[in-house]
């Protein structure tokens, strides 16, 4: 079965279509710009990438540019929609409401709906994409996959937060994680890259990217993770602030003159690396800087790796122990200087690094030596071929 993948964002739409047979992508790309002026990349896999620049007032208007690229007589990787089988939707947040993915009904929509004030930037964007493809396919089925679902099985005392329980009673205020899906996919795939059954394992996935968020996963469930009501909360990010004493914002509301929404905006989009070098929220500029001699690009990297650090550590804790530690996403993946920094603060569970594995890139490694107490990997994540697998399950 051919299955259309589709995590949609406010002005933003990156698609992938995969046959579930041997889980190959035909075609994969990215809508940008959606309200805006619109473009199109679309990339099939047997063939040229292309550009196209056409007006997307709406997301109805950008996912009917995908289905006619998907189609198109030359560029095409399919005849017609009906080779479609069914279509898969990122949905960010589904509170208390969704432990797992869901097929795409008026109901569970309404569902999705009343979650919205979780997060006001997502899912009504997520609603948006689902709906305009409803319209357009509106005979193939569909589902929604959660990035908030793998955590639900996280216990009450991980994610509750110290305030009055009426809170947590009225308003469902309370962790609830996001980049689940990556956090699923990664694990389980380190239990199989390790040959071991997940079960048996105790897991730390840190998926580091300018969104990142450390996971501690035990016996295959989410257990704790370092994002909370919303992705604010946890490690420094790209332009997040992460954890942050609460009266931070009163402080800097009187001082800055700002009213709610504008700390809010500072914290969530001025913040992070990004406000802590002045250069980048990118980690690639941040350690050319830091090699020119800018001594906060320095300082930003540093504060990041110290932030994993410090989770790791209390996951370890958490769990009384570790079998293996996963790294994954664009910095996780990519960035061998920022593994090893953060590895070589656990000498005391003896942990060690092996220098020429952890150079390489793109795939499934062992980085650890082989008399390393605890296994180190780099897993490439596949949040796309996760989502596929979940819709494919649903609908068969």
């Amino acid at each position: 079965m051919n299955i259309l993948v589709i995590n949609c964002g406010s002005s933003s739409l990156k698609f992938q279509l995969i046959d579930t047979k041997d889980e190959s992508v035909l075609a994969k790309g990215l809508c940008e710009r959606i309200g805006i002026d619109g473009r199109l990349v679309y990339q099939p896999s047997n063939g040229e990438k292309k550009t196209t620049e056409a007006p997307m007032p709406t997301h109805k208007q950008a996912i009917q540019m995908v289905l006619d690229a998907l189609t198109d007589a030359e560029g095409g990787v399919i005849k017609s929609l009906d080779e479609v089988g069914a279509v898969g939707h990122r949905v960010v947040h589904g509170g208390e409401k969704f432990a797992a993915s869901s097929l795409i009904t008026d109901e569970m929509l309404k569902a999705v709906e009343e979650c919205n004030d979780l997060a006001p930037l997502h899912n009504p964007a997520n609603l948006i994409g689902i709906n305009a493809c409803k319209e357009l396919m509106p005979s193939t089925p569909m589902v929604g996959v959660f990035d908030t679902a793998f955590h639900q099985t996280m216990p009450e005392d991980a994610y509750l937060y110290g305030i009055p329980y009426t809170m947590y009673e009225k308003y469902k205020v309370r962790k609830y994680g996001f980049h689940g899906t990556s956090h699923s996919y990664v694990s389980k795939k380190t239990a199989e890259f390790l040959g071991k059954d997940i079960k048996d394992m105790k897991i730390i996935v840190c998926h580091l990217g300018n969104g990142a968020s450390i996971c501690a996963v035990d016996g295959g469930k989410s257990v704790d993770t370092s994002m909370g009501l919303t992705p604010l909360e946890g490690l420094v990010m790209g332009t997040r602030s992460g954890d942050i004493d609460p009266a931070v914002i009163e402080f800097l509301a009187k001082k800055e003159n700002l009213d709610l929404a504008g700390v809010m905006n500072l914290l969530n989009k001025e913040s992070g690396v990004y406000g802590l070098s002045g250069v980048s929220s990118d980690f690639r500029d941040l350690e050319a800087a830091a090699k020119e001699g800018n001594k906060k690009a320095a300082l930003a990297r540093e504060v990041f790796i110290y932030r994993v650090v410090k989770y790791i550590g209390s996951y370890i804790a958490a769990m009384n122990g570790v079998d293996a530690i996963a790294f994954t996403a664009g910095l996780g993946e990519n960035d061998a200087g920022v593994r090893k920094a953060i590895c070589d603060h656990f000498g005391y569970m003896g942990i060690e690094i092996d220098d020429a594995q952890n150079a390489k890139r793109g795939e499934d490694t062992l980085i650890s030596t082989e008399g390393s107490k605890v296994n180190v990997v780099v897993i490439p994540t596949n949040e796309e071929l996760a989502i596929a697998r979940e819709t494919l399950a649903l609908v068969q």
